[in-house]
């Protein structure tokens, strides 16, 4: 929906609502749209309450917790892993591209053995991400060996999944961790086969050419709670070692990944975010 026919659709659900109870809209004034006679913002070419500064897009909000809005990507429906993809590894088939083979049953899906890593076909910067998740109800393993999957933004930037209900494991490599540099600010854990959120917002990192100009940050929701605040990553994930950048593109795919544990996923959808004051697309 543009913002003029959000207006005119407002604007007549107005006049009914005033006609019901017997009331008149009074008449638009200029006033009503901004000025231009206020002072400047800092730094920013618009006036406080400017009439010409471009309005933010209508979107549609989900009707229920969780759900996606109407400029959400859904990478999952319940119903079929089309937008995923495996990579190859090894030899010939290093960096081949082969349909999803992960488990798709009852609305879920699940990390299956011989497959590896599941990749988005599509490819991101920054975005918006909803992911729910659940470990396994048979518990075997212990620390990194139980329910251990994980949410990698870029194909680099880990966001642990690990069962961490009575589950100890080194702090920088549990579930909501930031994985091998910053645990979570707290664990709202739950039991194994009760689903989990993520809610995640990501800022991809930058470079000039082989100069990193910004790092990547995260902000992250665990179970509706905060567990980093625009946190920076020191770089891309790696395992016992200090995390460090190197060039990359702008965008890459969204990656979940294969730890040999049955961990199922569902819900899964993304929002590009763009910057502020974008002019509204017809």
């Amino acid at each position: 929906m543009t913002r003029k026919e959000f207006l005119l659709l407002s604007a007549a659900g107005g006049a009914a609502l005033a006609n019901a109870q017997g009331q008149g809209i009074p008449p638009r004034t200029p006033a009503d749209d901004g000025f231009t006679d206020t002072p400047m913002e800092p730094d920013m070419p618009y006036h406080v309450h400017d009439s010409g500064r471009p309005h933010p897009k209508q979107i549609t909000p989900a009707t229920t917790p969780g759900g996606a809005p109407s400029d959400a990507i859904v990478l999952f429906d319940g119903k079929d892993l089309s937008k995923w993809y495996h990579r190859g590894g090894r030899g010939a088939a290093a960096g081949t591209q082969t349909d999803a083979a992960w488990k798709v049953e009852n609305g879920y899906f699940e990390v299956t053995p011989g497959h590896g890593d599941l990749l988005t076909r599509e490819k991101f910067g920054d975005v918006q991400l909803h992911v729910e998740w659940t470990s396994p109800t048979v518990i075997q393993g212990n620390s990194q060996g139980r329910g251990n999957s994980g949410v990698l933004l870029q194909a680099r930037y880990e966001i642990q999944v690990l069962d961490m209900w009575d589950n100890p494991t080194y702090a920088d490599g549990g579930a909501g961790a930031i994985y091998g540099q910053w645990p979570p600010l707290v664990t709202p854990a739950k039991r194994p086969g009760e689903w989990n959120t993520y809610d995640i917002v990501f800022e991809a990192p930058k470079f000039n050419g082989d100069q990193l100009v910004k790092p990547a940050f995260f902000t992250v929701f665990y179970n509706g709670v905060m567990v980093h605040n625009r946190k920076q990553s020191l770089g891309p994930m790696v395992y016992r070692q200090v995390a460090h950048y190197t060039p990359q593109p702008e965008e890459d795919s969204l990656m979940l990944q294969y730890h040999n544990n049955p961990v199922r996923y569902r819900n899964i959808w993304i929002r590009r975010l763009g910057g502020y004051d974008q002019p509204e697309k017809a």
